[in-house]
This record gives structure tokens, C-alpha cells and sequence, in this order.
């Protein structure tokens, strides 16, 4: 287990950290050499990096509540269903997207957003919203890239994201929201004040991991967004993958750095959010 955790996760860790620190270029046949924090001062005077972080930040505005809000509500009203067959029918179709492999949704969304031949703008012409000339671009690193992918994403861990506060719901004593309901509480005093303080725990879970993988975010954006510099799509993330993998001689001693940069801030919020959704019960 040790030489696991060691050769699985520690390894690779400290090896990013040390290539952080050197000119390390993959292509290169001369050895690496050390250059210190030179990596480190390029990269927090390179606009492109400021510039990828907050593009990733305003993806993960546009996609973190959905995929806590709408959870929360499914589950709050998947867990009034009082008969179990039904209750379990909605279990099992939130939970189909889940179980889809990566490339079949990105295959599948693809369609969907495309110009000429996705449904999603066959509606809204036929609907008369838009004309052929007129209907939205989704694809291609536009505007509407971000939440188009933003939406695609609640979509697919909707059910997923429902199974954590479902859980949470079933951990909360039912004596105690009766009592509560003898008191005299309604439906919105009972949620605010006892489910979810009592769904803290679930809910500092699920906010930390998922504003993690919205921050770090990259083969969505690479599918459907590509390597434009111009567009909303290229972040931080796909800065970093563009360096060490695709551009010159592959500087991936300078894509460590940056993707060290990125990592420390997002431990800094995530420090912050851990904080914040601390459990106060």
C-alpha cells in the first residue's frame, strides 16, 4: 500500500515540482538544468496565465451552483416520494448519464451544439427564435462556449451530484423533522434550519471536489474550444498543455511552474471553502 501511494502519487508530485524548477524541455537531449524560481517569475508576469485563471474562475461561476443547486432540490424532492418503487425509477434515470463513458458525451454534445445539424438550434429555429444565418454558434471557442459547456457538464454529474445530498438526507434523523413539524415549522423553516445545517458535511464535499475539477477543466475545452489563444475556452490548464505538449520544444519545465501557480491558488480557495462549510451542528 505505502509503495503504491509512494510510486502512484508522491512520485509524480515531487517530479512536476523539481521540472518546476529547471529548464526540463522533453525534446531536448541535454540534460535539464536548474534555473531556480526563473520558471515561477515568468509565469506570474505572463498575462496569458492571468488571463487562463480567470477564464477558468468565470467557468467555474457559471457551473458550480448549478451543480450544487439543482442536486440539493432533486434530492430534497426525490426524498419526499413516499412510494419506493417510483422513488427508485428516479434514482436510476438521474443516474444514466452517469454511467455514459466520457466520449459518448462529448460525441453526443457535439451533435447537439452544432451549427448546421444540432437539435438544439433546429428548436429554436423552428420555434422562429432564430433564422439558419442567425442561430447561435456554440462551438468553436464563441462567447457561448463557456456555458454551453457549463450546461453540459450539470448535466452529466446532475445524478451523480443527487446521490451525495440524497445520502446526506437519509443520515437526518426522521424524528427529528417531525418534531419539528409539530412545533409548527413549514416546509422552508425545516430545510433552512435543519436540513441544511445538517448537510453541511455532504455540502463542503461536493463544492471542494467540484471547484476543483471545474478549475482544472481541459479536455472539454480542447474538444470544443481547440487552441485559439482568443478564445474563452483556452485557460490556464490548456495554456499549461499547449506548452509542454504542443508549441517549440515543449517547455515543460515552465508548464510545471504554471501548473503549480494554478494549483496553490485553488488550494487557497479551497482552504477558504473548507472554512466556510465547516459544520456548525
Amino acid at each position: 500500500m505505502m509503495f503504491f501511494f509512494i510510486g502512484y502519487q508522491v512520485y509524480p508530485i515531487l517530479r512536476v515540482l523539481w521540472m518546476s524548477f529547471t529548464n526540463y524541455r522533453f525534446l531536448r537531449l541535454t540534460p535539464a538544468e536548474w534555473v531556480g524560481f526563473d520558471n515561477y517569475r515568468n509565469a506570474l508576469v505572463d498575462p496569458i496565465v492571468y488571463t487562463g485563471l480567470l477564464r477558468a474562475a468565470e467557468f467555474t461561476v457559471l457551473f458550480l451552483p448549478g451543480t450544487i443547486l439543482l442536486p440539493m432540490l432533486l434530492a430534497v424532492l426525490i426524498e419526499r416520494v413516499e412510494h419506493e418503487r417510483l422513488a427508485s425509477l428516479y434514482r436510476i434515470i438521474l443516474l444514466i448519464p452517469a454511467v455514459i463513458p466520457g466520449t459518448l458525451i462529448f460525441t453526443l454534445w457535439k451533435w447537439m451544439y452544432d451549427f448546421h445539424i444540432g437539435p438544439i438550434n433546429y428548436i429554436l429555429i423552428q420555434l422562429g427564435w432564430f433564422t439558419e444565418r442567425t442561430a447561435p454558434q456554440w462551438l468553436g471557442g464563441t462567447a457561448l462556449t463557456l456555458p454551453a459547456v457549463a450546461a453540459f457538464e450539470v448535466w452529466w454529474g446532475l445524478g451523480y451530484h443527487t446521490m451525495f445530498f440524497l445520502a446526506g438526507l437519509a443520515s437526518i434523523p426522521k424524528d427529528l423533522t417531525d418534531a419539528a413539524r409539530i412545533d409548527g415549522a413549514n416546509e422552508w423553516k425545516l430545510f433552512w434550519y435543519v436540513t441544511m445545517p445538517r448537510l453541511l458535511p455532504v455540502l463542503s464535499i461536493l463544492v471542494v471536489l467540484r471547484f476543483g475539477s471545474a478549475m482544472s477543466v481541459i479536455e472539454e475545452y480542447l474538444i470544443f474550444g481547440g487552441y485559439n489563444r482568443a478564445s474563452p475556452t483556452y485557460t490556464w490548464t490548456v495554456y499549461m498543455y499547449d506548452l509542454a505538449f504542443k508549441i517549440g520544444d515543449w517547455l515543460q519545465g515552465y508548464a510545471a511552474a504554471i501548473g503549480w501557480i494554478g494549483a496553490s491558488a485553488m488550494m487557497c480557495v479551497v482552504g477558504g471553502m473548507l472554512y466556510l462549510f465547516r459544520s456548525r451542528d
